[in-house]
Order: structure tokens, then sequence, then C-alpha cells
């Protein structure tokens, strides 16, 4: 057997390398003689794990995003007025459902009087810009204050009243705590039936319309506007204003839970020893919780008057804090998009029966007689049974279905987690 080292012509090595222009390191000559097998090019087609054609996870939920916003950017121009009213209905919803999932779903704190201070944004918005008039009983105060600062003013007042409501919650935990809020519900249609000089009692006030630099959000002013051939009267002008709303909303909950201060509150909602041993401070989390969800109802309340154009009492009771539990735990708790979800979900099948319940068997028509169920009690038996399949089936709502989606072969994005305190980054390897 021939010996192939013996055989090789002996070369010599290299005697010095030049640094790459690039990196400027210096790459170790390889020896001579030596066969090296031939290597992919860094972007030729044939190199591993490159996935030409493909768009990242990434860029698909920017895609998605984008076209979203340009629908619904478009709706005005193409529906009628019924699903404007219906839409600006779930784009309130979806405000108030994202600021009770922060206090709820985030900082684990129950609250049953989301009613309340959705009745104080509103209420406040209708103080603050009304002007006064009338005489004797049947007068109504008002400060006349700019529309768009009597909004700001109203957030600012729904904010208040979470504020000093905060101590009482500091002290109460779980079920205590909800039936303290509970209360707040009773107090408030109490104050809202017996001061009608501020409410308008039982038949409420009329509602000052939102009016910027003298453009308004009404029919009138200017009168006859179109755009493209489109009338745009209030609701199409009021649509931009509640999509607004709904991004500046979003995106405050979004970065407030991805900060510093949305890892406090779930440490909070965990284990307050914990957290306490961590260095957060219980009360001011709890209590900011507090505020900011109450201001987030506020803007709702806020809303959801322009779009109603008068504001009573029977809109702020019992059943709407219930319905706004029902929208976090379908969309799934400590999920800004599950919340929105669930918000349009609890806000929008309440409208659509009673605009198809002629349609629909077993229900019976508003204002009609039968023996069939109004679309109201109707809408609330779909939430009871959503509500017992999510919490049996899918304890993450909504946004938990979302994350369970089959992962795509190329598709090596880590998932994200339930909960931003939960976002860990795998720990680094010990090294000596």
């Amino acid at each position: 057997m021939s010996d192939t080292r013996a055989t090789a012509e002996p070369t010599e090595p290299a005697e010095t390398t030049e640094p790459t222009e690039t990196t400027g390191i210096t790459e170790p000559a390889e020896p001579a003689g030596t066969v090296t097998a031939p290597t992919a090019a860094p972007h030729s087609p044939s190199a591993p794990g490159r996935r030409s054609g493909k768009v990242s996870p990434r860029g698909r939920r920017a895609a998605t995003l984008a076209a979203g916003v340009l629908v619904l950017l478009a709706l005005p121009f193409y529906v009628s007025s019924f699903w404007l009213q219906t839409g600006l209905f779930a784009m309130a919803a979806v405000i108030g459902a994202i600021g009770l999932n922060l206090l709820s779903g985030t900082t684990g704190q129950l609250s049953l009087g989301h009613a309340f201070f959705l009745a104080v944004g509103a209420y406040g918005y209708v103080w603050l810009a009304s002007e006064p008039s009338g005489t004797g009983y049947g007068s109504r105060y008002g400060l006349g204050l700019p529309p768009v600062l009597a909004f700001v003013l109203a957030i600012v007042l729904a904010g208040a009243a979470g504020g000093l409501f905060s101590p009482i919650s500091g002290r109460l935990r779980g079920m205590y705590l909800g039936i303290a809020t509970l209360a707040l519900v009773f107090l408030g249609h109490h104050m809202m039936l017996n001061a009608p000089q501020v409410t308008g009692g039982f038949n409420g006030r009329s509602v000052p319309p939102l009016d910027i630099l003298g453009f308004s959000f009404t029919d009138t002013s200017p009168d006859g506007l179109t755009v493209i051939g489109v009338p745009f009267g209030g609701l199409e002008r009021l649509w931009y204003v509640g999509l607004a709303l709904v991004a500046v909303a979003w995106l405050a909950a979004h970065n407030l839970l991805r900060g510093r201060p949305g890892r406090a509150l779930g440490a909070v909602r965990d284990s307050e020893v914990a957290a306490a041993v961590m260095g957060v401070h219980l009360t001011r989390y709890r209590a900011s919780a507090f505020i900011i969800s109450s201001m987030y109802a506020g803007a709702a309340g806020a809303l959801l008057a322009l779009v109603f154009k008068r504001v009573v009492p029977d809109h702020f009771g019992l059943l709407l804090s219930i319905d706004y539990l029902a929208m976090i735990v379908i969309g799934g708790l400590g999920s800004v998009g599950g919340a929105a979800c669930g918000a349009v979900f609890v806000a929008l099948i309440p409208h659509l029966l009673t605009k198809y319940a002629d349609d629909l068997p077993l229900l019976t028509a508003p204002g009609t007689t039968g023996s069939g169920v109004s679309p109201g009690d109707a809408a609330r038996y779909l939430y009871g049974t959503a509500i017992v399949l999510v919490l049996i089936f899918a304890p993450g709502g909504l946004a938990g279905l979302a994350r369970r989606r089959p992962r795509g072969k190329g598709d090596d994005s880590p998932r994200t987690r339930r909960f931003p305190l939960r976002n860990r980054t795998t720990p680094k390897e010990h090294t000596p």
C-alpha cells in the first residue's frame, strides 16, 4: 500500500496572510494540498436556511394591520349610517375594555363599577360643554367650555373619580373589592336620578356636539360636506375621531404593558409579596391602575355620549358593567388585542340581532309582541354561553386561541407570551 503522505510533494506554508478589507481579521491559511468542499455563496439560492420568497411573520402582521387600517378608513364611503353607528359603539367599547383589562386582567383588581366611570365621563362632558339654561327646577348647569377641552377634562374628571376610590381599592381584595365597586354603580345611578340640574334627571340631557376650530362633527357646519362625492354627515366625521381615540388607547396600553410599569402591574397580580420583595410599591401601582382604567372609561363614556346625542341614567346600569367583564373574559385577560376583540364581539351582537330579528328564528323584533326572545336577552344568552365555553376550553380567550395557531415550516419566530412579565429572554450560558 502506498503512502499518500509520502508521495505528496511538500509545500511551503504561506508566510503571511493579509487582513480582509472588510473586517480586518486575519484568516488562517489553509494547508496546501488539502481539498475543501465548495461552499455556497451567502446569497445564493442554494444557501441553507434561506427563505427565498417568503415574508417574515412580522411582515405579514404589518401587512395585515395596514390592510385593516385601510379598510377602516374607507368604511364611511361604503356603509350606511346603521353600520357607522354600530361601529362607533364598538369603538367606545374597545376603549373601555382596554382600560378595564389593565385593571382586572393585568393588575388583578376585580371591578364591577366600570359603568360608573363611563357615566362620569359622559355626564362630565355634557356638564362641561353645555351652556347653562332654564330657571328654577328646570335649570341646567353647565360651564360652556369648548367641546374639545370639555372632552379632555371629562377624561381627567373620570380619572379623579378613580383616584378618590383608590384608597378603598388599596385595602380590599378579590370579591370584597368587586362588591365595593358594585356600590359605585348604585350610588351613581341614584345621583343621576336626583341631580337634575347636572344630569337632567330621569330624562337625561342632550349632548353638545364636538367642535374643533369651527368644524362641527354634525351634519352642519360645514353644511353639505362631501368627500369624493360621498356626503359626510355627523357619523362619518365622528368615525375618524373614534378611530383616532382607539389608536391612542391601543398604543398607550401596549407601551404601558411592554415597559417597566406593565411588569410591575403583572407582578402585583401574580404575587403581592413577591412584588413587594422586588421593590414594587403596591399601593402606588394599584392606585395608578385604577386611575388609568377610570380615564379609559371616561374617554369611552364621552365618545358614547357623542354617539347617543342624549345621555340617560339607564345607559349606565349594572348590565353595562357585566358586559364589560364579558368583553375582557371572552377576549382574554391581560391582552390588549384580546380585549378589543371581545369588545367588538359583545358590542356588535345586540345590534346585529336587533337588525335581523325578523329573519332569525326564536327572536322577536323590538316593539312587537310575540312569544320569542328579545334581541337584548338573546345577546346575553350568547355572552353567557361564550363565557362558559371560553373558561372551559380556552382560558386565554380569543387572544389565547390566536396564539395556538399552527406554525409554518419556516416560522421560527419566538412565540409571544400571555403577559409581558413572562416574556423573558433565554438565560445566558455561563462561561468561565
